[in-house]
């Protein structure tokens, strides 16, 4: 089977993107080393990257170099043909093709794109490429504003183009289907198509099609008046501001851009009022046309008012601007993440992943890379879609993650927080956060305020809480949160980005508690290194554990290591390596270890040793040469708090290394601490894992 996959479509405007950027991460979830090239790129001017190739090296951080993802220009194919050269155009394809193939494990081939002077010869040329390269094929066709019985038709002369000429046609994926029609297409083309070829539709979606603000600058050469840090705000339909006022803040949708001359004030103001307002929906930017600008009165009101959307300036007329807007074909760029996250969540939506990749990824790499490891992460989480409470909703990092995992459709997120704050950090920052799907709750206000008092009470009496007390902490965000858990309103919180590690385990501590046999709540971090990924523990709560609690602590991180999917092998750290170490410090990690092989005979594990003899092979053998440990350990156990923490941070920052979690041990239900340095992705790492330990862990 070959190596690779290559994309193809029969007429232009077919939404390919989608299915370049879902496969994309699907081949990563499953390889380490994928690469990505375009046989024939557009011309560009001004020396700019193919925004295919910018986009899918950017977002994906694929280690190559912009010149290897293509092989010719569009000019340069129809110069060779003319002059009957076709021999070299596929020679040179050949050529770059081989190149890849013998540094990459796989390459995900994405054909033309039926524009300019070449489409009449470009099925031909997909054809011979595909043939050319022996490599399969999947078909993408268009299915926007078509009938079952066009598409099939379509679909057909497609296939027969391909099979004709014995290139293997994988797969068939009807993009931009009417969402009523999606069964029947599926079931009409599965009819007409042998059994073996899998076939998708995915229906138009609205927010892929629609350009942002910033595309509508390119086209049209439009000033930007303000709003800069905003350009990528995705449009919705238009609203023309050419009516009276009263009638025009009635048309205001969802994501509205307003195109008015430059000189309604009021249209303008009145725009700007509503984006703010909770009784009107946010727009995503403003469009004066004319050439016109507001008076300097206007524009200082406006300045005032922190404006949080695009303003810009067009030469055009309102009615020519719309129409000009209107014709703009969107794409899919790399700054444009909110677009990107949309589009691979609408193709694990609509498209079998299973399915699919048993078809074209033949390999069994050895170990587990990073990105597989994240890859398997976000789909274990997206099976279950757990609920998962995020006390620290006004801060704007839980914010852009919470977004994210939204628009990936991977968890259900509650908000903990005041909803206009919330609005205002979202405003102010253009985060693209879909305020239909995710859960807003003020501790004082919430209808479970009561119940949760009365449940904490109940609780912790015993220890001399009183009803007033139970009230006062019940208002508190980690209280509530964790209350939340207990109570099964939602199925893990992550907190930790604005309150210490004590403020967020504390009340988990209380009465969530921990897990029957577990004496110890312990805590690891997922080390996301350059070719694998280590557990380190504990690196986050326990000062000094003894040697009991140090045994405790490797059997669960060795637990989780396997949950997780990765084989544990168990390195007990120290500054000494087998029976040479005299001391204390070093007599306890060899009790430790003595205890694991007596309560988990089955795990492999190994101490004292060193970081060094740890993962390093070489030194791993000279040190402890029976050990089938030592060069090889995937589980660290640190000795205390204070090596392990220093140590994580350390290789975190020096290598570049992905620290994800801390991860939390023992709790009966999953609540993880944040760093208060977090970052976006540390959060959305965060309540990934904890959606998977809600799976029961």
């Amino acid at each position: 089977m070959s190596k690779a996959v290559y994309i193809a479509t029969n007429e232009p405007e077919s939404g390919k993107s989608i299915i370049t950027l879902g496969l994309m991460r699907l081949l990563l979830g499953k390889t380490n080393k994928v690469a990505y090239f375009r046989p024939i790129i557009d011309e560009h001017p001004k020396q700019e990257m193919d925004n295919h190739i910018e986009t899918v090296l950017k977002h994906f951080d694929l280690k190559m170099e912009y010149e290897d993802c293509y092989a010719l220009t569009g000019a340069e194919v129809i110069h060779k043909k003319s002059n009957g050269q076709e021999d070299e155009i596929i020679d040179k394809i050949i050529e770059k093709y081989k190149y890849l193939e013998d540094r990459f494990d796989f390459i995900l081939i994405e054909g033309t794109d039926f524009s300019g002077d070449g489409v009449f010869i470009e099925m031909d040329l997909n054809v011979l490429i595909a043939k050319n390269l022996g490599v399969p094929v999947v078909i993408v066709s268009n299915g926007k504003d078509k009938l079952q019985e066009e598409i099939e038709g379509n679909v057909l002369l497609a296939y027969d183009s391909f099979n004709e000429k014995d290139v293997k046609v994988l797969s068939i994926v009807i993009n931009k289907a009417d969402i009523n029609d999606i069964e029947a297409i599926n079931l009409g083309l599965k009819r007409e198509l042998p059994e073996d070829i899998f076939v998708y539709s995915i229906p138009f979606i609205s927010n892929l099609n629609n350009p942002s603000v910033q595309e509508i600058v390119d086209e049209l050469d439009a000033k930007v008046l303000f709003g800069k840090k905003y350009l990528n705000n995705q449009t919705g339909s238009f609203a023309v501001g050419a009516m009276q006022l009263r009638n025009f803040v009635k048309k205001l949708k969802e994501k509205s851009l307003v195109i008015t001359p430059g000189d309604r004030a009021d249209i303008i103001l009145s725009s700007l009022q509503a984006n703010i307002s909770d009784n009107y929906p946010s727009i995503s930017g403003i469009v004066l046309t004319g050439g016109l600008k507001p008076e300097k009165s206007i524009i200082k009101l406006i300045k005032g008012l922190n404006q949080i959307v695009p303003v810009i300036s067009v030469k055009s007329g309102t009615f020519d601007a719309a129409n000009e807007i209107g014709a703009i074909r969107s794409h899919i760029y790399a700054d444009n993440k909110q677009r990107i996250y949309t589009s691979i969540s609408t193709f694990e939506k609509f498209v079998n992943i299973d399915e699919i990749s048993k078809n074209f990824v033949e390999f069994q790499p050895k170990g587990i890379t990073p990105r597989m490891f994240q890859y398997n992460l976000v789909s274990r989480a997206k099976k279950h879609k757990k609920h998962i409470v995020l006390p620290e909703g006004e801060d704007e990092r839980i914010l852009r993650a919470a977004a994210r995992l939204i628009a990936l459709d991977i968890v259900e997120i509650t908000l903990l927080g005041s909803k206009e704050k919330i609005s205002r950090v979202v405003a102010k920052n253009s985060i693209p956060l879909n305020f239909d799907k995710v859960n807003i709750i003020c501790t004082v206000e919430s209808d479970k305020y009561e119940d949760y008092v009365n449940t904490f009470y109940e609780l912790r009496k015993h220890k001399n809480v009183t009803i007033d007390v139970a009230k006062d902490l019940m208002m508190d965000v980690s209280y509530f949160g964790t209350m939340m858990v207990y109570k099964g309103d939602a199925d893990g919180m992550v907190s930790g980005a604005v309150h210490t590690t004590q403020h967020t385990i504390r009340p988990a501590l209380q009465f969530v508690k921990t897990k029957p046999g577990v004496s110890v709540v312990s805590s690891i971090f997922f080390m996301c290194l350059e070719d694998r990924v280590s557990v380190f523990g504990d690196c986050a709560i326990n000062p000094n554990p003894n040697a009991a609690q140090l045994a405790e602590i490797a059997i669960s991180s060795a637990d989780s290591s396997k949950a997780f999917g990765i084989e544990p092998k168990i390195a007990m750290l120290s500054y000494s390596s087998g029976a040479s170490g005299k001391g204390e410090d070093v007599d306890k990690v060899r009790e430790a270890t003595k205890i694991v092989k007596k309560l988990r005979p089955e795990l492999k594990v190994e101490g004292p040793i060193q970081y060094d003899a740890a993962v390093d092979m070489a030194v791993g053998k000279s040190k402890l040469p029976d050990s089938e440990v030592a060069g090889q350990a995937n589980v660290l156990i640190f000795p205390d708090l204070n090596t392990g923490n220093n140590t994580y941070k350390a290789v975190q920052r020096e290598t570049g290394a992905i620290a994800i979690g801390p991860m939390l041990q023992g709790l009966n239900k999953p609540v993880n601490d944040l760093s208060r340095g977090c970052t976006e992705d540390d959060v959305f790492n965060t309540v990934v894992i904890t959606a998977i330990q809600a799976e029961g862990l």
